[in-house]
């Protein structure tokens, strides 16, 4: 198979030294739901309710072999569900839908994000992490499909159905494996990201003309850090048994686009989680313009979650985790983006865990999807301030962002340096939070 890669440049290095982020501990926050089962997207309907989704629990139906947890299987269930936050109150307002989870309920994916046109219809991703071809033996093919449900009736209707889209056209080359994550509704189509597929993809609201947009290439770090025997197992059939494993020098890593964003300039912005080892520092905003190319907008980023811009252009990124998440460590972390580069810690840690995902209301008012991914545990939380210390900025690092902006990826078509593992299966140690294979699956 041949794979996009890209070089990581001393330019990227010193961007990463000298525009990275500090651990800010300035915001409290409110919690507005509590106890969802891997709770994922969240959006605004026009008349002011807060939705979030729940990608459930899986359940005892039928199983499918999981990408990420080798030699485990994803079994199905009905128990996602859509919850209503209004006059602080939160309850489930649709439930049902498909799950899929490994036996502990985590890793699921299902409901994975709802967004509203301006009359006020939903519209919901549904994820799946797993091959498509396998969906018809789970009883259930609405996986890997937008949606739009009844909240009346508790029923839904299909729009289109993106996992198709890998199936047939395997943008990546890679293992065929989909799983879309997050979307948009953008005039009269929906633009989504299949973290499963590496894609971004667009298709009417009536669920015609599904195409790709673009393809996030992978990239190849040097020198990467391995987890040892003792760490954190995101997947257990991934940790090394030994500690006296080997990394290889070079390692191609998965992009896995976990968002998608579109800014004042029409222009989308995607975030990518990054696969196995997960390597901190490494995750990319990426911009694709009118040319579909993917350029990078930002970078120096660990585990990247969500993305979303406020109405003045600022750019605000969600990172799940801000060390490798086999560390343990599932401290989270809000970074504002000015539109001149210019970045500032909003959050980081103190009680800002394993976040995944976010909005901003219509009066700037940042809410943020906490505990993503955990069954059980996933919160929506409120910042009832936004406090921030502004990164500390120099000439150098100014210049050096200027550089990079103008600095394309090179795509070269190198043999893959670990022949031995299928490039989708390096996602090991999946987090709770994404079933990102190939690649919010938790």
């Amino acid at each position: 198979m041949q794979y996009k890669q890209t070089l990581l440049s001393f330019i990227t290095f010193m961007i990463a030294i000298f525009a990275g982020t500090k651990s800010v501990k300035a915001a409290t926050f409110s919690v507005l739901a509590d106890r969802l089962d891997n709770a994922k997207g969240i959006s605004f309907a026009p008349d002011g309710s807060l939705y979030v989704t729940e990608a459930g629990i899986g359940g005892n139906g039928a199983c499918v072999p999981s990408p990420s947890a080798q030699g485990n299987n994803l079994c199905y269930g009905s128990s996602g569900a859509i919850t209503q936050i209004k006059n602080n109150t939160s309850k489930r307002i649709l439930t049902g839908l498909p799950s899929l989870a490994l036996p502990d309920g985590t890793q699921a994916a299902g409901a994975h994000d709802i967004k509203f046109d301006v009359t006020g219809k939903p519209y919901i991703l549904l994820g799946y992490a797993a091959n498509p071809n396998l969906r018809n033996a789970l009883g259930s093919n609405d996986l890997g499909k937008i949606i739009t449900p009844d909240f009346n009736t508790n029923s839904w209707k299909n729009i289109a159905d993106l996992a198709s889209y890998e199936l047939t056209n395997n943008p990546d080359k890679g293992d065929v494996v989909s799983n879309p994550l997050d979307f948009i509704l953008d005039g009269n189509n929906f633009v989504a990201v299949d973290a499963g597929g590496n894609s971004v993809l667009s298709v009417g609201i009536d669920g015609s003309n599904l195409r790709e947009l673009a393809t996030i290439p992978n990239q190849v770090i040097t020198n990467p850090i391995f987890p040892n025997s003792n760490a954190i197992a995101f997947d257990s059939a991934r940790v090394p048994t030994s500690d006296a494993v080997v990394p290889p020098s070079e390692f191609s890593v998965q992009s896995v686009p976990s968002a998608v964003a579109k800014g004042l300039d029409g222009a989308y912005y995607v975030s990518e989680f990054t696969g196995f080892p997960f390597p901190e520092k490494a995750a990319k905003i990426y911009r694709i313009g009118e040319n579909g190319k993917p350029e990078i907008y930002a970078d120096g980023f660990t585990q990247l979650s969500d993305l979303s811009f406020d109405t003045e252009g600022n750019l605000y990124a969600l990172q799940y985790a801000n060390e490798s998440g086999w560390k343990g460590n599932f401290d989270g972390s809000l970074i504002k983006i000015a539109p001149n580069g210019n970045r500032t810690t909003l959050a980081s840690g103190d009680g800002l865990i394993a976040p995944t995902s976010l909005t901003i209301g219509s009066d700037g008012d940042i809410y943020v999807v906490n505990k993503g991914g955990l069954p059980g545990q996933g919160q929506v939380i409120k910042f009832d301030n936004r406090k921030s210390v502004p990164e500390s900025t120099s000439t150098l690092g100014l210049i050096i962002i200027s550089i990079s902006s103008i600095t394309l990826l090179t795509k070269n078509k190198n043999k893959d340096p670990s022949p031995n593992l299928s490039p989708k299966r390096r996602e090991a140690l999946k987090p709770p939070f994404p079933h990102r294979e190939g690649g919010k699956g938790g």
